[in-house]
Formats: structure tokens, sequence, C-alpha cells
């Protein structure tokens, strides 16, 4: 026999509750139960009003799955072995074949193989059935039998902790509770002689100056059955082929071998780059088992790969200590967002799905995305997009904020999820670093749980502390990257200080920061956030509506569209949202509620976009410049949804994107100039040294008197740009200048920051008006005659300046294009958007004397509604 046949078992499936008698049929496998139930008008889309609760009995149910289907003919006494493969178990299953018990599986992360060649019919069918019992219940039936733990965790309850099962399915600040359960990822029957278990590429990229790049690498494979020869050909992203070929296999077990190619060295190899930076040059892996007679194929497999060397720099300078990626060679600002899981159903997410996320991503000038701990480990279309596409992509171990145990079945099954996913996924060059969990740290301090990061390093005596996960993160995890991939970067949590720093505290001089001080916290004002980073932010974020279009899917009864209703307060699961959203909204902009809530909601998207916008830009010009990286990277919480919500995300569960994404696009612009004036917090002022008591007596007056501001340009070129940065100072009530342009020649400095204007003060006697009055500031970048940035900066607060006759003009042109203007300086321009609907720009601001904004809208029909602050 030669190679092997794999048939998908994703048809003819039955599910029932198990105290139910009728079977009903499934659509398809992968699949969940709630999906299923929706299917058959048994439960209400738990995404529109409050469903979510109507559903929650689905949880507390078991629930089974069944199919026929029928012995392969081509593994009857031909010596073939048949293998039924689980890809993926929601969560607490047993499986079980013509009767007989195959599998017990406690792990939705880990794939399953079970060789079933002895427990086949051979002349009738066979039945496989799964039974999924209640993933709450057998949590909670862990944590009583491990009472020598402490089960900690934030976001619903401790039930989660030792459940090794997606976080975010018991509910999260932004996501519900819908405890899935199923064969979410596919079911599979494999027949095969020869089997290759695991590719294994290693290699090692030499540069220097002056010398020419060299790479060597060695190829590892593992066969399970016959085989003679390991045959390896690597096909060129050019087309050229090199073929390799070793005949000294070492046997490992009575039916498995492990082959190494010869070593392959390469000069001047064509390298993988993040966007932006350089080509995404993907090398084809082919590798097959050979049979005795030197030319039956009985294995192959193909593996897309490509090179790069990445570093984690982390040296002290000036700041602290530095925590940025240098990749082949150039030190790259990572800017992105972090990703949760793009559906709460995750069965139903197509792998197009995952392409368009990606494509969007780098629509929006961004170059990685975290993902996020509490999610999965996501299938492999994922990755191939990031490959593609030059995405950098910060991998979490599937730990969040809890205090995991770490009692011996536990570990067992934790070392087996991380081996299995690090195998299946260290080939994707996109991923740049592994990181251990996300801010389980953060409940040390919290709870006063052990930790001496300096005098206890003895990993043994982890287990026995009140934080026994830290032998997870800094023993088990670290030593199985080693192993399996020694070149990749770990980190021990998000957010992690080397050790000095791993607790609610933010230290912006060392490791990765959340800088949620914005939002939760403190709630400080959005504009502070120049002052609040860090060597690398890896979440912050705000919470902002999303389009009309997406509440009026989930808000089905009319008189529930309103800001503050029950549905409403329902779709937003951010601790105290009711306080704080309306208190930065409040802050920042008049609120008309008989305008309704397209205003609002409109308000909230614009503060959202305001907040984000000034995050970027502000930690992007920390980059500064080679030697001097303050900031090593920017990544707002968070890209998407996993359901339709009011919520941080910058698009929305349909992929409709919110103002803020655009506020990013431009602020991570590959040449960015940047504005910002001298902020004065209008809402508090200490009294006094001694008492250092907020109070409300402001001096407004500065907002018109002290004005100090800021010019400089980012780049992530490789090259110095010259070009020219013109300030204009622009009335909000006339439209017209208050004073004479600035115009600079600049020279701007490669993959880094650079300062134009530093600290200027605004002369209101070099003014052309008579009276001090409120103004923008107007800055633009232009190379060879083309505006290729602008940014605009605004007194504080907006809600004190008049609107009134903006003099807004909207023109529709030919094949799709839109042309705005405006007479006066409008504040936060924004089309509503719609699902299937694409804008090149959106929710800008319009400065009269310069060039109007050109919106190519691609989809839909008819014309698109739009407003602007104060309208």
């Amino acid at each position: 026999m030669s190679g092997n046949t794999v048939q998908v078992l994703s048809s003819n499936w039955e599910f029932k509750c198990e105290t139910d008698e009728e079977w009903l049929p499934v659509s398809q496998v992968p699949s969940n139960v709630h999906t299923e139930l929706m299917r058959h008008d048994l439960i209400p889309d738990p995404f529109k009003d409050t469903n979510e609760l109507e559903v929650s009995w689905v949880a507390e149910r078991t629930w089974r799955y069944r199919t026929n289907f029928v012995t392969p003919s081509e593994g009857r006494g031909q010596g073939a072995r048949i293998d039924l493969v689980f890809e993926g178990l929601d969560t607490f299953a047993k499986v079980m074949l013509n009767g007989k018990v195959i599998l017990q599986s406690d792990n939705m992360f880990i794939k399953h193989r079970v060789n079933i060649s002895d427990l086949l019919a051979h002349s009738a069918k066979n039945t496989l059935e799964m039974t999924f019992e209640p993933a709450r219940r057998r949590g909670l039936e862990l944590v009583k039998a491990h009472p020598e733990h402490d089960f900690i965790v934030h976001q619903t309850e401790v039930s989660r902790g030792p459940a090794r099962k997606a976080q975010y399915h018991w509910g999260w600040d932004w996501g519900p509770i819908l405890l899935t359960c199923g064969p979410w990822r596919p079911v599979k029957l494999e027949t095969y002689v020869s089997r290759l278990e695991d590719i294994k590429v290693n290699y090692e990229i030499h540069m220097g100056q002056g010398v020419p790049i060299t790479l060597e690498a060695t190829i590892h494979a593992h066969v399970l059955g016959p085989a003679a020869e390991l045959e390896v050909d690597l096909l060129f992203p050019d087309g050229r082929a090199v073929a390799l070929k070793d005949r000294n296999g070492t046997p490992t077990g009575a039916s498995s071998w492990q082959y190494s190619s010869t070593r392959l060295s390469m000069e001047k190899p064509q390298l993988w780059w993040p966007r932006g930076y350089g080509p995404q040059d993907l090398y084809e892996l082919r590798v097959r088992s050979i049979a005795d007679d030197g030319s039956t194929i009985l294995a192959e497999e193909h593996q897309k790969i490509g090179f790069r060397r990445v570093e984690l720099i982390q040296e002290n300078d000036q700041f602290g200590k530095s925590f940025y990626f240098r990749i082949n060679g150039v030190d790259v600002f990572s800017g992105g967002s972090c990703w949760i899981p793009a559906d709460s159903f995750l069965s139903r997410i197509a792998p197009q799905q995952y392409r368009d996320w990606m494509q969007l991503l780098a629509e929006g000038n961004q170059n990685m995305v975290r993902v996020w701990g509490g999610g999965i480990y996501e299938p492999d279309a994922f990755y191939t997009a990031c490959d593609e596409l030059g995405i950098l992509v910060w991998q979490d171990f599937m730990f969040a904020c809890a205090s995991y145990p770490t009692y011996p079945e536990f570990l067992a099954s934790v070392s087996a999820e991380a081996r299995q996913n690090l195998c299946s996924l260290r080939h994707h060059p996109s991923i740049i670093l592994w990181c251990g969990n996300n801010e389980d740290y953060q409940l040390i301090e919290r709870y006063n749980l052990e930790y001496n990061f300096e005098s206890d390093k003895d990993p043994q005596s982890w287990l026995k502390s009140t934080f026994p996960a830290r032998y997870i993160y800094e023993h088990l995890l670290p030593n199985i990257i080693k192993d399996e991939s020694p070149s990749t970067a770990y980190h021990p949590s998000s957010p992690w200080g080397n050790g000095t720093s791993t607790t609610l505290k933010v230290d912006a001089t060392v490791g990765d920061i959340h800088q949620w001080d914005l939002w939760n916290g403190e709630a400080k004002p959005w504009q502070l956030l120049p002052q609040m980073g860090g060597r690398f932010v890896s979440e912050f974020g705000m919470v902002a509506y999303p389009h009309v279009d997406t509440i009026d899917k989930f808000v089905t009864d009319p008189a529930e569209r309103y800001a503050g209703s029950r549905t409403m307060d329902f779709h937003n699961k951010a601790v105290m949202h009711e306080r704080r959203l309306l208190t930065y909204v409040g802050e920042n902009f008049r609120i008309d509620w008989a305008q309704g809530i397209e205003a609002f909601a409109h308000l909230t998207q614009v503060m959202q976009a305001d907040a984000l916008g000034v995050g970027y830009k502000s930690w992007r010009r920390d980059w500064g410049r080679e030697g001097a990286r303050r900031c090593g990277g920017v990544l707002v919480w968070q890209l998407n949804d996993c359901w339709p919500v009011t919520s941080w995300a910058v698009v929305d569960y349909y992929m409709v994107k919110k103002p803020a994404f655009y506020a990013i696009k431009r602020a991570m612009a590959p040449l960015a100039v940047g504005v910002a004036r001298k902020f004065h917090d209008w809402t508090a002022r200490p009294a006094d040294e001694i008492w250092r008591r907020n109070t409300g007596h402001v001096d407004s007056r500065k907002m018109l008197t002290d004005i100090e501001f800021d010019v400089w340009v980012a780049s992530s070129r490789v090259e110095t740009v010259r070009g020219k940065v013109v300030v204009r100072f622009v009335s909000v009530t006339t439209g017209e200048d208050v004073r004479e342009r600035i115009e600079e020649e600049i020279q701007v400095q490669p993959n880094g920051c650079t300062e134009v204007l530093m600290g200027c003060k605004f002369d209101w006697d070099k003014a052309t008006v008579a009276e001090p009055e409120h103004f923008v500031i107007h800055t633009a970048l232009w190379v060879d005659g083309v505006q290729v940035s602008s940014d605009t900066s605004w007194p504080d607060p907006v809600k004190y300046l008049d609107f009134r006759d903006r003099g807004v003009t909207v023109k529709h042109l030919s094949q799709g294009l839109v042309e705005v203007s405006a007479e006066k300086p409008v504040k936060g321009f924004v089309f509503s958007e719609k699902q299937r609907v694409k804008l090149s720009d959106n929710a800008f601001e319009l400065v009269p004397g310069e060039e109007p904004k050109l919106v190519q809208v691609e989809g839909g029909s008819g014309e698109l509604a739009w407003t602007f602050v104060g309208r």
C-alpha cells in the first residue's frame, strides 16, 4: 500500500440532550450545541436582546453527538493502521466506538489520535458517539477535589480555574457567558502504513556588518511505521529547489523512526520581514517517507516556512530596561492590537474570516497582533494569513486572570497542551514571542501571594507556595520552548517586568505594561496618556458604542434603542460602565439626549478615537532613535469582538470599523506627523502641597493664555526622507488663520522620531486677531509635493467650543468617490458605517484651507449618513 487516506467525518451526525429521547440532525462537524439548538429553533439567538439569559440552561445539561461510518476498504488486511483523529473536543468528553470507551478528554486545546484498527466492524457500519459533560459542574468538582489549592479567578467564577477550556466562555468584561460544548474542530478517519508524526526545522541566521547573511538549517522528521528513507525538498520563493536526502534513520521504537536531513547552508537567503520592512518570502518544505523500493511514497507533508532572526532587546539604558523587537538586525516598532476569539461559537468561524480580519489589520497600518491568553490557540489559517501579510504575532499561552493550580494531572495536561500547540505552530515565521499568561501575576499583590523572584530560584518550592502557577510560567513553559522552538523568545507573563515589576503597579521603566489607569483604576483623562506610557504598552483602551447599524442587529425592540436602556446596558459587560462612559463623554462633549442613540454613539466613538489616537502617536514618538527606544510598541485592547456589544474593540463583531480604527491607521502610517499642545486639566487641581487635595477651582483662562505645542514626525521607513512640515493656527469661530503659518524643511530620520518643534509657546502679540480666541493647530507633512500625513490639535475640552455654522459640504462624485470639506474647523466627522460597506477613510477632522477629504466607498447602496461633533 502507498500513501495514506483521510476521511473527514463532517456530515451525518446527530445530537441530543442526554435526557431526551429524540436525536436531531447536526448541520455539520465542527459543531457546538448552541448553534445546533438555534438551527432547530429550540433556543433564541443569544446575541440578540437579553437572550443570553434565556439560554443559560444549555450549559447545565449533558449533550451527546453520534455518527456512523463504514470501515475503510483500503485498511482491511493490508497491514494498515486506522486512527480516529479528534482535532478539538470541547471540553469534558467521553468518546465511544461501537460501545467501547476509546477516549476521555478534559482539555479542549489538545488534539487526540486513537488507533482503532482492532475495534472496527469489518462487515457493518461503526457507531461513534461522544458525551459532553457540563464544564461548570466539572470545574466545581475539580475545585472541591483539590482543597490544597486556593483557586482565585477574576472575571466570573472559580470553576474555570481547573478547566482547560477557552476561559472567555465563562464571560468577560466584553463577552457573554456561553459555556459551549461539542466537537469544535474536525474529526477525521485516517488510514496509513507510514505517517510523518512531526517535522521540525532548526536554523540559525548569521549576520554581521559587511558580511553576507548565511543560514544553517537542519530538518528533522519523526516517522511512524515503515520507511527506508527521508526525502526533503526545499522550494525557494523564486522557484528554485534544493533536494536533501539522508538514509541514516534512527529507530526510536518498534515502528518509529527519527530522521535528520543533511545540514543545509545558504548564503544570502531570502528572509521573511514584517510588513513595511521588506518582503514576506516563504519557502515550501516537502517531506516524504520512502519505502524500501526507493520510489514508493508512503507519506508526504508540505509546510510553508520563513527564515528570520528575531531578538527581544532588553538592555539597560537611560530609561530603565528596553523592551522591543529586532528582526533581521533591524529595530521594529510594534504597533497593533490584542485579539480575542472572533466568535463565542468557534465552530462557525470560516478560514476566510481569519484572512479578512488580518487583511483589515494590515490595511490599518498595524504590524502586530497579540493572541490573548483567555481565548484559544487559533487555527492554522490565522497564522498563515499573518505569515503572508507580514503581521507579527505575540502568542499567549492559554491562561488569563487567575491563579491556576499545579496538581499533577493538571500539569500533565498543560504540558501536553503546550508542547502540542507549540510543535504545530512553530513553523510560522510570524510568531515571534510566546508569553506565559495574561495578567496572572497581578493577583500576587491583590491577594498577597508569595513571590520572591530574586531569592527563591527553586521550582519545587514554588509548587508549595500560595502562587504555585509560577512553576508553569517560569519553569515548565520555558523548558518546553527550549526543547521545541529554541529560537523563539519567551516572556513569562503580560505584563511582567523581569521579576522587578509583576504586580498591579505599572512600572514604566521595565518590561511590558497594561495601562488601565485609563478607564479602569484611577480613570485618568485620556489627555494624560503621553505621560502614561512604558517600555512596551501591551494593553490599553477606551470603550465605545458600535455603529447604529450594528446596534439595530442586537436590539430588536425599537423602544430599547436609546443610550442606557436595559438592552444596551446588558450588551456592555465593562464594570461600572454606566458611570465611566458617561463621565468620559460628559467631561469632553456636550450631550444632547434629545438627538437619540445615534448622537450618543457618535460621541463615544469620537472619544475613543481621540484617546487611542493620542496613545499611539505619543508612544510611537517615544520610539525615539537607535539606542534610545523609550517605547518599543503599542497594542490596543482590543481589535475585535466575539459578539455584538459595546466594548473596547475598534472593529465590531460584524467587522464594521469604529472611528478609532482610522485614528490608529493615521498614527501608524509609514510617515506620520504629530502635534500636541500643553494639557490643562479642567476637572481637578491640587489645592496645596500639604493637603494635596483636588478642588474644582480651575483657571479656565489658561486654555487661551497658556498654549505650548510640539510637532514631530514618526517614520518606519528605512531611509532618510526629505520633506516639509506646515503648521497652521485656524480659528474655531471664523475658520480664518489667527497668525501666520510655520513652515519647516526637514530631514525625517529613518526608523524613529524626528522632533520638529518642541515647547513652542503661542504668542498672542503676533496674532492677526484683536482678542484671544479658540483655534486648532493643524500640521501637515509634505513629501515631493504630496501631503502624506496630517494631524490636528483641539483645545480641551471641546464641549466649551461653539460648533454652529460649520459649512460642511459632502459631494458624491463618480464611481463611489465622496468629497468632504468645510468652511470652519469640524471635529469628528464620521460616516455611519455598515456591514459589507468599505470606506477608504473615515472619522477625520476638517480644516478650511486644506485639501478636501476624498473617501472611496465600496459596497452597499445609497448614501451613508454622516455627522460631526455639535451638529
